[in-house]
């Protein structure tokens, strides 16, 4: 019997340990800062891409991050498990959690999304853990602790797939399917019933861009801030998922890669529409003149704004802006 306390007791502790390595809270100034990674596509097999990981160690190493978060195509070798452990490793020496949602690039082997998946939620400070749906295998909701203890931001974390399913009809690239757009929603409706009827503060992270990013970069009101180097490659089909979010009045701002010399800040019905920086080299382009890097995103404690701009792995800081602010007044 007394073993069997102690058993107990020692699995107690060990849940409570787990719990409270990665809970996400505000700082004693009130704020929670995210870097944003993206398209890395590290190839340890090939040497390719690996200056990524010094670049990533400048950004945090100014930074100093409360969460780094990796937004798609980040190791696309055919066998990702030494490019998982080296990025885990570092950010483990750097004592920051992060979580990292999966790009049209992530899974083009024989490695399925599912077996990464399983993998990377193993691996130190990695704070992954997918919902289980039957669209995406990297969706899961983060939320920030406010000094009181109590849920004072979301971070929705969603995997925007990779290509179309209904080829020949429908080409291209992925969307965010149904099953999501109604786990989004249910997870919204149950923070937002917890605040009292008041949605929360939340932020989205996923790889392709909405189809209403075009539609927002277009918007002569309010134009784009950052670089606008080339048209959105967006899925052929629009599953509604932007509508959700007005609908929900939670979610202030989505985060995006794929594109890669794309790294502006639209404004489309009061949501901010995101890029981040890519983090690796890109090939030369005449328009683009911007060094690798990551985007910073700074949330405040009972506010529903936050700030943004881009850090580059030479230690620049470009496109700081307050969201609404930098748009509506």
């Amino acid at each position: 019997m007394k073993r069997l306390v102690v058993l107990l007791f020692a699995a107690a502790f060990s849940l409570s340990s787990f719990a409270q390595k990665y809970e996400l809270q505000f700082n004693k100034n009130g704020e929670f800062k995210i870097v944003q990674f993206t398209d890395t596509h590290i190839n340890m097999g090939k040497d390719q891409n690996l200056e990524d990981f010094d670049f990533m160690k400048t950004v945090m190493g100014i930074e100093k991050p409360d969460l780094v978060i990796l937004t798609g195509d980040i190791v696309t070798d055919g066998s990702p498990w030494k490019g998982y452990e080296r990025l885990a490793e570092m950010f483990k020496k750097g004592k920051v959690p992060w979580a990292v949602v999966y790009g049209n690039h992530d899974s083009e082997s024989s490695v399925s999304r599912r077996a990464i998946e399983e993998f990377v939620e193993k691996l130190p400070n990695c704070i992954n853990h997918d919902a289980g749906l039957p669209d995406g295998n990297s969706n899961f909701v983060l939320p920030v602790y406010g000094k009181n203890k109590n849920v004072e931001a979301l971070l929705y974390c969603i995997d925007s797939g990779d290509y179309s399913e209904l080829k020949p009809k429908v080409d291209g690239y992925g969307w965010i399917g149904f099953s999501q757009i109604e786990w989004y929603r249910k997870k919204s409706k149950e923070y937002t019933k917890a605040n009292g009827g008041k949605p929360l503060p939340a932020l989205a992270f996923f790889h392709i861009p909405l189809r209403e990013y075009t539609e927002a970069v277009h918007n002569e009101k309010y134009p784009p801030i950052g670089g606008v180097n080339e048209k959105e490659y967006s899925p052929n089909v629009n599953s509604g998922f932007f509508v959700s979010m007005l609908e929900m009045g939670d979610i202030m701002g989505t985060f995006v890669g794929h594109d890669h010399y794309n790294d502006y800040v639209a404004y489309l019905y009061g949501i901010a529409l995101a890029y981040g920086r890519v983090t690796k080299y890109n090939k030369p382009r005449p328009e683009w003149k911007s060094q690798p890097g990551g985007r910073v995103i700074v949330l405040r404690e009972g506010e529903h704004k936050f700030k943004t701009w881009i850090r580059d792995k030479d230690g620049k800081k470009e496109y700081e802006l307050v969201f609404p602010d930098s748009f509506t007044k």
